[in-house]
């Protein structure tokens, strides 16, 4: 619609003698309420004007009927003139634009973009948690790259400190050589089960020392497990081999464990960070701060920086005896990724109680005179809650990662046979089947709703054939790829402009052409959600059109019926790249 906007500019010029910029100008669809599908918001034009803004928009409009061809007429609503554009526009644009096999592919735009998520701890399992960090972390990255830039997926892993020490601790006096082979359980199951023994024999000896007389704060220090996990954790920091060797095997247990995860939850990483490695860097840069004058040292020692000018508060980024506290070490792993991989922007995928943390971080940084540190972004999110008894985890607390995706597999497979549609299936087509739209729901339901916002998750409501989900997608996909296979439909055969459109059609491809756009807006403000919610508008408008219209196959118009077969492909390939974008797959069958 640029077009549109240079010839206003050429209109206000020539009614009323004046100079504008296009950005003054701003098109927008037309209300369903109203004829025409697109319309100029006038307002900004009244000083130009000097009339009323009716008076403006109706000037505008005889002007352009008279200037432009594709205006057929229009009308003024208060400060908005709704203008009606010709079929063969639109029928140009479809056919030019839409049919291209590579439509909605936008081309490189020469910027590294690096997205950590997942950040995942190695003594337990991944949970419900880290089910919508690995899917948002997943879908940005994919978008992103969608919307033409060279994308980078890490994952930064915990796998150091006190918590691994207890599940280690805990496995040496319980264990008795249990493994994932010898016990059948996945490798961070295992461990996980262990921290929970931990947790609980921990609990014991604080209530057995209170009895004594100890407060809870003196009880929880002097617990002979804590002490003892206290100890193992320095003797790892001083390389004991024997616990070095069994924190190795004991982390290699969980790594098996997220692998299967992973590749269930359908997302990847291109590079690996351990903290393990990384705990220790950082104090070059806090020397680096001193010496800047950035940071400054306290009496006993520590080092610190006064952020209060900046409305935060005085942070310690080096303890008195000269370790690390977590935004040392921050500092050093975000240099050093930055020199393994010097990406324009990094995006840090972490839930909202992290949100002050990475505000004194990349302030620090940009304090710190780091030429990066303007590029980068926490995408924070909020929790996910589940409606109270609707899953069980395994220690009545948290529900884990494996568990959920097991859950939503079954009540797919549950619901999909209920409408009884998969008779003609083969057993190994319906398992695909089960976990497409089981994993399609939960990605889809997650992804929906805006990242910062807290959502309740409900795993039955979300495996839904209609409304808002995406399994509704997924039928809308397969309902089209059924009607393209039935009407022998051929890629590529363009129509005559002239053929006449219906009201639906034009806003189908009104729709279909904001798909580019929608992926640039979406990438830019790092939010699937609004690429989902396009998607979901793009199948809802499809089964308002099958509906609509006679059946396809029927139609004895060749042209019509080929139009309408190319409608159809078009809204499938895009309802197939937009959910990609999202992780999820579409079935050519349901």
């Amino acid at each position: 619609m640029d077009f549109i906007i240079t010839e206003v500019v050429k209109g206000i010029k020539q009614l009323y003698n004046q100079d504008v910029e296009e950005s003054l100008i701003s098109i927008q669809d037309t209300r369903k309420e109203f004829e025409g599908q697109a319309t100029i918001v006038v307002f900004p034009i009244v000083r130009f004007s000097k009339k009323s803004p009716e008076q403006t928009a109706n000037d505008l409009g005889v002007y352009l009927v008279a200037n432009l061809e594709v205006v057929t007429a229009f009308n003024v609503v208060k400060g908005f003139l709704n203008l009606s554009i010709t079929n063969a526009y639109w029928m140009d644009l479809f056919n030019s634009d839409l049919l291209k096999p590579d439509y909605g592919t936008i081309p490189s735009n020469g910027k590294k973009v690096m997205v950590e998520y997942s950040s995942p701890n190695t003594n337990k399992p991944l949970h419900l948690g880290h089910v919508r960090n690995n899917l948002l972390g997943y879908s940005v990255s994919e978008l992103l790259k969608a919307s033409g830039s060279e994308v980078y997926k890490v994952n930064l892993v915990n796998d150091r400190g006190i918590h691994i020490c207890k599940s280690m601790l805990a496995w040496q006096k319980w264990g008795n050589g249990e493994t994932p082979l010898s016990s059948g359980l996945k490798g961070d199951h295992l461990v996980g089960k262990y921290y929970v023994i931990f947790d609980k024999e921990y609990k014991k000896e604080i209530e057995a020392l209170k009895i004594t007389g100890q407060t809870e704060d003196e009880a929880k220090k002097n617990a002979p497990l804590i002490r003892e996990a206290q100890a193992m954790l320095l003797a790892w920091e001083s390389g004991d081999e024997e616990v070095i060797s069994l924190w190795k095997t004991m982390n290699g247990w969980v790594y098996e464990g997220f692998a299967v995860t992973y590749k269930n939850l359908g997302v990847d990483f291109d590079k690996y960070y351990y903290e393990s490695n990384t705990y220790l860097l950082g104090k070059d840069t806090v020397d680096e701060g001193l010496a800047k004058g950035v940071f400054f040292k306290k009496e006993d020692g520590s080092v610190w920086i006064d952020l209060t000018a900046d409305g935060l508060d005085q942070k310690l980024v080096l303890r008195a005896d000269g370790t690390s506290v977590y935004i040392t070490q921050d500092l050093g792993t975000a240099q050093m990724k930055y020199d393994d991989f010097q990406m324009d922007e990094s995006i840090y995928v972490v839930g909202n109680e992290q949100d002050y943390h990475f505000k004194v971080l990349f302030l620090i940084l940009d304090k710190l005179g780091k030429s990066w540190a303007k590029g980068l972004y926490h995408l924070s999110y909020g929790m996910v809650d589940l409606p109270s008894g609707k899953m069980k985890s395994r220690e009545g607390t948290v529900v884990d990662a494996d568990d959920l995706i097991a859950e939503m597999v079954a009540t797919a497979k549950q619901k999909t046979e209920a409408l009884g549609k998969v008779e003609h299936f083969s057993e190994e087509e319906r398992e695909s089947l089960y976990y497409k739209i089981g994993m399609g729901a939960l990605k889809y339901f997650l992804l929906k709703v805006e990242p910062k916002k807290r959502l309740l998750f409900d795993p039955a409501e979300s495996i839904d054939f209609q409304g808002n989900t995406g399994p509704f997608i997924q039928y809308t996909h397969a309902r089209i790829k059924s009607l393209l296979s039935k009407a022998g439909f051929e890629e590529g055969q363009k129509v005559d402009n002239q053929i006449e459109l219906s009201v639906t059609e034009v806003e189908m491809i009104i729709l279909l052409a904001k798909y580019p756009s929608e992926i640039a807006a979406a990438a830019k403000t790092f939010s699937p959600a609004s690429l989902a919610n396009y998607i979901y508008e793009v199948a809802k408008m499809f089964n308002k059109f099958y509906h609509e219209i006679p059946p396809i196959v029927k139609e004895e118009d060749e042209q019509i019926k080929q139009h309408r077969l190319n409608l159809s492909w078009v809204t499938a390939n895009i309802l197939k790249s937009g959910m990609r974008i999202l992780g999820i797959e579409v079935p050519e069958r349901m």
